[in-house]
């Protein structure tokens, strides 16, 4: 059969036991239910002629435990036919987007900014699970990474200034909660989309915890803050990239979408692979039954 595989081949190992015991059972001869051990050929033949007993037992019947052996091999061995619409790779390295949500941003343009760039990135993750943070001077986990963008993209169409209460602006605390929510950092993403206010030491040093576990931190710098609001100092956004992340301008998130989904891992998932064949072995273990019931029927 083409494609077939076995799924477990090292039980064939127990075909060998069991061809042994075929022959062993075929070299004993015929048996008549261990009477011949203990009544003379002469009685036992006089017996069988008069139908006080079932005769010998024939060849191809001493044979059935054997057979349902073999099945039973056969079948924890798991033959297999691959199916062609089964998944078997799955994304498994997240990005997060941590949106700022503090006055500088929520209460001028820069928030429709931030709104533009995080529905952008979204539409350019096809395939990558997607997490978002929302965050002023505390950070909230909007959602967690999903596989599913319209999700984000919903609740990113909504934010306007009343959606994260406090006030301030602390990066270290999406850092923080990133770092929480990123279960395997080695392969993951962190997009900070913000004007780059409120970094500080602690932001810095969340920003080196994800990078030692092998995150990377990208920033994307949006402007447009409110009259009377200060601006935070240039090159704020730089100090907290890590891990060959880049600050890129909002304008430019088509370019940094296109880095994430090349950047982004396609790994075996064994929960899929599973899914992947057609295991022919329960059928074939079932098929022991038939001999199994031979030998009843016989022994009745």
């Amino acid at each position: 059969m083409s494609g077939l595989i076995l799924l477990r081949p090292w039980w064939l190992a127990a075909l060998l036991p069991a061809i042994a015991l075929a022959v062993l059972a075929w070299r004993r001869g015929p048996q008549a239910g261990g009477w011949e051990q203990v009544m003379p050929p002469q009685m036992l033949a006089a017996m069988q002629a008069l139908g006080g007993f079932d005769g010998a037992t024939n060849g191809w019947v001493r044979l059935l435990p054997v057979v349902a052996l073999l099945a039973l091999i056969l079948g924890l061995s798991s033959p297999a036919i691959r199916r062609a619409d089964a998944p078997l790779l799955a994304r498994t390295d997240s990005v997060l987007i941590a949106i700022d949500m503090s006055p500088s941003v929520a209460r001028g343009p820069a928030l429709a900014a931030a709104q533009q760039a995080a529905a952008a990135l979204l539409q350019g993750l096809d395939g990558r699970p997607t997490g978002l943070i929302l965050f002023s001077g505390e950070a909230y986990a909007a959602s967690a990474p999903t596989t599913d963008p319209r999700t984000l993209q919903t609740l990113v169409a909504v934010l306007d200034v009343d959606t994260v209460p406090g006030q301030g602006s602390r990066p270290a605390a999406a850092l923080g909660l990133a770092g929480q929510m990123l279960t395997e950092a080695d392969r993951a993403d962190l997009v900070l989309i913000s004007d780059g206010g409120g970094v500080d030491a602690q932001a810095l040093a969340e920003a080196e915890r994800i990078a030692a576990a092998g995150g990377r931190i990208w920033a994307l710098r949006i402007e447009g803050a409110p009259p009377g609001v200060p601006l935070p100092p240039p090159g704020a956004l730089a100090r907290l990239v890590r891990g060959g992340g880049q600050v890129i301008e909002a304008a430019e998130v088509d370019r940094l979408a296109v880095r994430l989904q090349r950047g982004g891992e396609t790994t075996r998932d064994p929960a899929l692979t599973a899914l992947g064949f057609l295991d022919l072995g329960p059928f074939l273990a079932a098929l022991a039954a038939l001999p199994l019931m031979m030998m009843l029927r016989r022994a009745r």
